[in-house]
């Protein structure tokens, strides 16, 4: 090896240590070992920002506007209700929650999938009386796993399907991963179904333990034509709401006496709610319920440039002393108050005759600016977005739901290569109203994007000064085979997206798998696909994947939560992948 290729192994050890330490942004760290490579001559300027260009990365951009015009129009929690239901056993309910969550993380990106049914599940858990902390892991496992079953499931794929385009120009089909990644969901799910109740612990969750420091009461009315019209509070999905409580329901001019589960529910209902400021937001989920509020008609804004924002009254408020109504809030703020919270304890009463005093806690329907507008004028001495959301927008669900199976048909017949399928799936996501222009921006992991990118300079420094084959010679001094190979190979990338990130891994890996497969005269493609499938397989360290960090603190989780399930998943998942891989791909 030359002076060159200990450059780059003292770059790769360097990135892996900044990782590890955690103080720096991973992009930063990226884009600065790239910037070393540059300096020291290692890569020329084309070289260094080739990935930039790659197809996997640019279609994993594209993705996250598709993701987001169903995120927008609610569709992923509209199809999770209809498919979780109300299992009679712990069993029957992890098998109502893993084949869904790998069939949608199939198709939809696994970060995506966990964070719309984090809070569909949490919701879920608390009416079915299982702790949390039982559902949380298997839901980023089945996450994990069912990404591996299309090229477009996890960004993996499409990272290594962009390294195979551009060393060896072979491009992989929609379905051609299928093969191994829908035998590895199906194992995985039972291997759940069967051991996860005793391998998990029971605990509270973050959210369970949270004592609600601000009461709200929120009123929303049951539509015309609403779905839980003619149905049960149950039946609703309204029994065990996670932020609140169904307190009384307004009929006409009467209350409903002994609102109990079994009561019934009919257009025109004004149901009362009571809890934290989250509230709002979780109903805003709930298909056919809309703020009774009658100024949020008013409101003139857009559906989907709204927000809710929580604000505390400050001394210079301009209505001090006046009610709601007299202060002319909705004309003079662009925003309207769904509920008033004063001392921590909510105020009832119609809002629009509240008077308002220094202190109080308003939950607003504003527009997506009020934030930025108001956060450092004196009206208020607070202002904050609750989860950032608008409300889902219901309506175009199915146009969304449609879109996606466009743009996976358009593929998989072979009409359109699958970037192209993309494009064309978030152009017809925009243009619908799915998502808006304003908002593409916000939902496109910029980090992630300049992460896969820059990691791809680095496997092509290690391919250019030999360090890949150097590796690729250490890894074969064991022997064993072409069989013994392509498990090292395996093995190796499970170890590295533990430590890392599960698309570095990939491409620090994917060099290194071409040098074995041509150093031992084998097919490349059997090496490619284990990178592939061992670089999600991150289960045993919550670090290595981003969707097991999501749900460690909503479950309570500790570190040998994950490894006391983790180690055996990961076994199931090498002896699966290794078992099946040579036959589908001979060596």
């Amino acid at each position: 090896m030359g002076v060159e290729a200990y450059i780059t192994f003292a770059v790769i050890l360097a990135v892996l240590g900044a990782l590890a330490w955690g103080r720096l942004p991973a992009d930063i760290i990226l884009m600065g070992a790239v910037l070393v490579l540059l300096l020291t001559g290692v890569l020329e300027p084309a070289e260094a920002l080739v990935g930039f260009a790659n197809p996997g990365v640019i279609t994993v951009a594209v993705l996250y506007i598709v993701a987001a015009g169903l995120k927008e129009t609610g569709a992923v929690q509209w199809i999770a209700n209809l498919l979780l239901g109300k299992p009679k056993t712990q069993r029957g309910a992890y098998a109502r929650l893993t084949f869904p969550v790998g069939a949608l993380s199939a198709f939809l990106n696994n970060t995506t999938v966990v964070a719309m049914m984090l809070p569909a599940i949490q919701e879920w858990s608390g009416r079915l009386r299982i702790p949390v902390s039982k559902m949380l892991i298997p839901l980023s496992y089945m996450a994990i796993l069912g990404g591996t079953a299309t090229l477009i499931g996890t960004s993996t794929n499409l990272v290594v399907d962009g390294l195979l385009q551009a060393e060896r120009g072979v491009a992989m089909g929609m379905f051609d991963i299928a093969a191994i990644g829908v035998p590895l969901t199906i194992a995985g799910a039972t291997f759940l179904i069967l051991f996860a109740d005793k391998l998990l612990p029971t605990r509270r969750g973050a959210l369970e333990q949270l004592q609600a420091a601000r009461q709200y009461a929120v009123e929303f009315v049951v539509t015309p034509d609403s779905p839980v019209r003619h149905k049960s509070i149950a039946a609703a999905g309204l029994r065990s709401l996670s932020y609140c409580y169904l307190a009384e329901i307004q009929r006409d001019t009467d209350l409903v006496p002994g609102v109990g589960p079994e009561t019934i529910l009919l257009p025109g209902d004004r149901l009362t709610f009571i809890g934290d400021p989250r509230c709002a937001t979780e109903l805003r989920k709930v298909r056919g319920l809309q703020p009774s509020a009658g100024d949020v008609g008013k409101l003139d804004v857009e559906h989907y440039q709204r927000r809710l924002v929580e604000v505390v009254i400050g001394p210079d408020f301009a209505g001090l002393g006046m009610a709601v109504r007299e202060s002319r809030f909705r004309s003079r703020y662009k925003a309207v108050v769904l509920s008033i919270s004063r001392g921590g304890e909510r105020l009832p009463g119609k809002i629009g005759d509240i008077d308002l005093r220094v202190g109080d806690a308003l939950l607003l329907e504003a527009s997506l600016d009020f934030v930025e507008q108001y956060r450092f004028r004196r009206d208020f001495m607070l202002v904050s977005p609750i989860n950032d959301e608008s409300p889902a927008n219901f309506r175009k669900a199915p146009w969304a739901i449609g879109i996606l199976a466009v743009m996976i048909l358009l593929n998989a017949l072979g009409l359109l290569d699958v970037i192209v399928a993309a494009l064309v799936a978030a152009g017809l996501m925009l243009a619908t109203g799915c998502v808006a222009v304003g908002k593409v921006r916000r939902y496109i992991d910029t980090q992630v994007i300049i992460v896969i990118a820059a990691s791809f300079s680095l496997g092509v420094a290690m391919t250019k000064t030999g360090a890949a084959s150097w590796l690729a010679g250490s890894l074969l001094s064991v022997g064993g085979g072409s069989w013994m190979a392509l498990a090292a190979v395996f093995f190796l990338t499970v170890v590295c997206t533990e430590m890392l990130t599960n698309n570095a891994a990939a491409v620090l890996v994917f060099p290194i798998a071409m040098e074995v497969a041509d150093q031992i005269g084998a097919n490349f493609m059997p090496f490619a696909v284990a990178v592939m499938i061992a670089a999600s397989a991150s289960f045993i360290i919550p670090i290595g994947y981003q969707t097991n960090l999501m749900v460690m603190g909503p479950g309570g989780y500790r570190l040998q939560d994950f490894v006391r399930i983790g180690l055996p998943m990961t076994l199931l998942t090498a002896t699966v992948a290794l078992s099946l891989i040579p036959f589908i791909w001979p060596l």
